[in-house]
């Protein structure tokens, strides 16, 4: 319902139910989300298909060594909508995801390599424009790009740029970061503003503006990683919560390790905008992704010098704790309100936002 005298709100015709029907014979946009349906999909029809050929964790980087060198190896497309948007575009996506995929294992990334699909008709000037911004990402994060690809397709089969990119980085030998290392009473940390690149992206889509100014927050974070392990600190988990947000990463760990999370929602970080923006669209800022951020499962004895490290770097300045792992509850994350009640946060079926990153 809306008040009088209210302008109406139209709807892009792109856009679907974010939770759609999970006995589909046919793939939906729920399927990329990163949620329930994603995971059942790799689940139910990659791993099945892949057969004793699949040799992964299902974590966003695998952890290999080769020759005594450990490495972390990952991969990534990006066919966020539309190419540029409040603070970044498909380019800076591109980079800062795979070098934040890799960050997630304690890995130092090296090199990358980059994979262009163009829809015949695009723009020359659009493309170059995505292309400086990737080597410019490239620069800031200190990362190489060593090889790629090109690929067109006709016209009206893609939306002008899709880029895929993978990445390589080295993990030092006395790093041992995973999901399954999650423990009873790890302290959880978020080193940000939650919601920002998911509400920055919705703002600038046809049918849906409403004024906010809030910017995405891509950016690269090995460099705060590092930081925090610099410290010596028994770091267990790190994870990147892109697609589904701070719920859907806090989901797959505490099912990975078969624990608990216990969150306090006064104490996430969201912002005025992304709070308004969230409130207006009937969203939940724990569900909307984020590009720079990140999420840490820190011993207890360690979380305080952990947390003081986060703070002195430029990407986790607004660092704080949020919860705590649990031996209650195990594979559940449970919030306690502003109110002063619990409710199950649970693993989103789809997504609420579709093509974000």
């Amino acid at each position: 319902m809306r008040e009088k005298g209210a302008a109406p709100v139209t709807i892009d015709e792109g856009w679907v139910c974010p939770m759609p029907l999970r006995d589909s014979p046919n793939i939906v946009m729920g399927h990329g989300g990163g949620g329930a349906m994603s995971g059942e999909l790799i689940e139910h029809l990659f791993l099945p298909a892949f057969g004793s050929a699949a040799n992964a964790d299902l974590t966003d980087s695998a952890v290999v060594t080769l020759d005594g060198a450990r490495l972390a190896f990952s991969t990534d497309s990006f066919v966020v909508k539309p190419l540029v948007f409040p603070g970044g575009t498909i380019g800076e996506l591109a980079v800062n995801g795979t070098v934040n995929d890799l960050a997630m294992s304690g890995a130092r990334p090296m090199v990358l390599s980059t994979a262009f699909i163009l829809e015949e008709g695009t723009a020359l000037a659009d493309i170059a424009r995505i292309a400086q911004a990737v080597g410019t990402a490239a620069l800031a994060a200190e990362v190489q790009l060593v090889t790629g690809d090109t690929k067109v397709v006709d016209a009206g089969h893609g939306d002008g740029i899709y880029i895929n990119t993978a990445g390589i980085g080295v993990v030092p030998a006395e790093v041992d970061i995973r999901p399954q290392r999650a423990t009873p009473g790890d302290v959880v940390l978020v080193s940000g503003e939650i919601g920002v690149h998911g509400v920055a992206v919705l703002s600038c889509r046809e049918g849906l503006e409403f004024g906010t100014t809030v910017l995405s927050d891509t950016a690269p974070l090995h460099g705060l990683v590092a930081a925090m392990l610099a410290t010596g600190a028994d770091v267990h988990v790190l994870r990147d919560p892109t697609r589904g947000g701070v719920a859907a990463s806090l989901n797959e760990i505490a099912r990975a390790a078969k624990v608990g999370v216990a969150l306090d929602e006064r104490q996430l970080p969201v912002p005025d905008g992304v709070r308004d923006a969230c409130g207006l669209l009937g969203l939940d800022p724990m569900y909307v992704a984020n590009e720079g951020k990140l999420l840490a499962f820190v011993a207890p004895e360690d979380a305080e010098r952990v947390l003081a490290a986060m703070r002195e770097h430029p990407l986790g300045a607004q660092a704080a704790v949020i919860g705590r792992c649990v031996a209650e509850h195990p594979g559940m994350v449970v919030a306690r309100t502003a109110l002063g009640g619990t409710r199950v946060v649970d693993l989103p079926a789809g997504e609420q936002l579709p093509r974000i990153c």
